[in-house]
């Protein structure tokens, strides 16, 4: 995270605000010329790694305006999944996170086309269909616990909702040919780079792990009843469970204690 941290405060003044709105503004686009102009789209937009290396370099983003579905009513619901998500996403992580994910699953993309391409001389037309995905997993990540109603009458958990989509994904793994994963693996490199670098690997640190035990020590030594920490928003403490961590809020006004569900997403005190 601290990798991530730098790079914002380096170049976060570029990141583009409200992504998802573009994002749907493309496949509205998209699903107007999937109705009345497909051959378009196929001869002159789409992830053609050969046309992009003779060239035509706007492919590599009007490949996006592709709709999930062929059904314009499928199409505006998962479109509005997707935005729901994205926005979600970008106002816990921030703009400049957001983006570095969705682009860098852009890129891997159109660097699976390509590299597929020139070793093994097929052409691969991807959609956005492994970047959507790579959408659900992070907000699966982000938000496990949090309650969609599938279908509007199935209540299913976020965290079900990825494991369900990796069993696909999966399944494509151990069923495609060495094309078929390559594609698989380039397309979520988003996924993998963004999780990897931003885990908190403190919990595996030996000075942390020797905190915590010492943390622990000082709690079963304290008065019954009185506790170290508590969430200003959700007002649990250290008693309410063993793997809760608590920090204090440098953007708050005052000395603002949060458990870790509520470090990013809490408003800040001014």
């Amino acid at each position: 995270m601290s990798f991530f941290n730098k790079m914002e405060r380096k170049f976060g003044k570029y990141a583009i605000h409200n992504l998802m709105n573009y994002i749907v503004a493309m496949y509205v686009a998209g699903m107007i010329v999937q109705m009345m102009a497909p051959a378009v789209y196929w001869n002159y937009m789409a992830l053609d790694a050969r046309e992009i290396l003779h060239g035509q370099i706007w492919r590599i983003v009007t490949f996006m305006i592709w709709p999930p579905f062929t059904n314009p009513l499928s199409n505006l619901i998962m479109i509005y999944l997707y935005y729901s998500l994205g926005n979600t996403l970008e106002r816990v992580w921030g703009a400049f996170r957001f983006n570095v994910y969705i682009f860098m699953g852009v890129i891997g993309h159109v660097l699976a086309a390509i590299v597929v391409y020139l070793l093994f001389h097929q052409l691969w037309y991807l959609n956005t269909e492994y970047l959507n995905l790579s959408l659900i997993f992070a907000f699966g990540a982000t938000f496990p616990d949090v309650q969609f109603m599938l279908y509007f009458v199935v209540p299913i958990k976020a965290k079900w909702i990825s494991l369900l989509s990796g069993v696909f994904v999966i399944m494509g793994l151990a069923t495609g040919n060495a094309a078929t994963r390559l594609t698989i693996i380039l397309s979520f490199l988003n996924f993998i780079i963004f999780w990897m670098m931003t885990r908190n690997y403190n919990r595996i640190n030996p000075k942390e792990i020797k905190r915590k035990r010492e943390f622990k020590t000082q709690v079963k030594m304290m008065p019954q009843g009185k506790t170290h920490h508590r969430c200003a928003v959700c007002g649990r403490t250290e008693l309410d469970g063993d793997d809760l961590e608590f920090r204090y809020c440098s953007k708050c006004n005052g000395e603002y204690e949060y458990c870790q569900d509520h470090l990013y997403t809490h408003q800040h005190v001014k």
